[in-house]
């Protein structure tokens, strides 16, 4: 049986509030903080509990999951976090709440550049950072890279949203890695010379945007373009989508930017070896094509199908480096934004 609490605004209550339960060592349990939706998770945890018979008690988080680990210290009762963007997984490295898993089932699942060098976090899924385009006000061809992107002749063309979103954060981070500090900050202030507002919204905004004439490229992740196509509720979120066509970047270069979704487990952990079984169970076939249908994204095993509307865009050059590599320049990445004046827009006179 799953066992779910459910728990709004964590860093509002959380830091005040006593857990629910009280997780003991060698319970057949996994004790979890997860950022990822109970849409996505839950089937995975059944199917984990159906499989295994450990049960798993989760918190669904909107915020604050690393300062509670922080509070909470020793006495934290997660075993296990689940969470998007290796961002949020190395910004838990670093406050040395995590805990190393050696395991060759893991291993023989998930590629090296997903998963830390020293077993601390494990990419779970993968997300590219693509741009999108208007199909009525560009041409094939204009935009290959990156770097395009910064072009004298996208003057007010461009949409993001902000760039000390954690999304693009990471993928500044992955243009300091290839191109070194001071290339990667000319290219952001070309980017925000090109931009056509204030950077705002999330990456569906950005759609949005280019649907309603504002701008006629934008940066967003690929899970994005698959919940407006399929979006049934909101209909008009198939018209952004259908405005816009998908670039994979760089597809002649390093290829295009990726990220994970991925899972730790916390150096509290009372139950540490039944959240190994549960990362390796997430990262094998049965979870993977899970993943692969409920959020469209694409999966980090090799050999998993992918959603029909993700095969739609076709295939594409994944960047090959580690993104543990990334993450050692997201400071950097957070600090171009500051000096360019990103959150601005474009500059006067530009």
């Amino acid at each position: 049986m799953l066992k779910k609490i459910l728990i709004g605004a964590l860093a509002i209550i959380g830091l005040t509030t006593a857990f629910i339960w009280s997780p003991k060592a060698n319970d057949n349990v996994v004790n979890l903080y997860s950022y990822r939706q109970p849409f996505l998770i839950n089937p995975l945890l059944e199917a984990f509990t159906g499989e295994t018979g450990i049960d798993v008690n989760v918190v669904y988080v909107k915020k604050g999951m690393l300062e509670r680990l922080k509070a909470e210290g020793d006495n934290s009762p997660a075993d296990m976090v689940l969470t998007a963007d290796v961002g949020r997984l190395n910004d838990m490295l670093e406050a040395d709440i995590l805990q190393p898993v050696s395991s060759s089932e893991i291993d023989a699942n998930i590629p090296a550049q997903y998963r830390h060098p020293d077993g601390m976090w494990f990419g779970l899924t993968v997300r590219g950072r693509i741009i999108f385009a208007s199909k009525e006000r560009t041409d094939t061809g204009e935009v290959l890279s990156y770097a395009d992107l910064a072009k004298p002749s996208l003057r007010g063309r461009i949409c993001t949203r902000s760039g000390k979103h954690i999304y693009n954060v990471s993928l500044i981070a992955s243009v300091i890695a290839h191109n070194g500090e001071d290339n990667a900050q000319t290219w952001l202030s070309g980017v925000r010379d090109n931009l056509a507002r204030k950077p705002q919204g999330n990456d569906r905004a950005q759609a949005k945007a280019i649907f309603e004439g504002e701008c006629d490229y934008a940066i967003a992740n690929t899970y994005y373009m698959g919940k407006m196509e399929t979006n049934e509720k909101k209909p008009e979120q198939k018209q952004w989508a259908d405005a816009v066509r998908v670039i994979f970047p760089d597809q002649t270069s390093n290829g295009t930017h990726v990220n994970v979704s991925g899972a730790a487990v916390t150096k509290s952990a009372k139950n540490a070896d039944n959240a190994a079984r549960l990362i390796a169970f997430l990262s094998g076939d049965r979870a993977q094509k899970i993943y692969a249908e409920q959020n469209f994204e694409y999966p980090v095993k090799s050999g998993i199908a992918l959603h029909p509307v993700v095969a739609s865009w076709g295939t594409f050059k994944a960047d090959s480096i580690d993104l543990a590599e990334v993450a050692k320049y997201r400071a950097t990445a957070s600090r171009l934004v500051d000096i360019t004046a990103y959150d601005l827009g474009p500059q006067n006179g530009s």
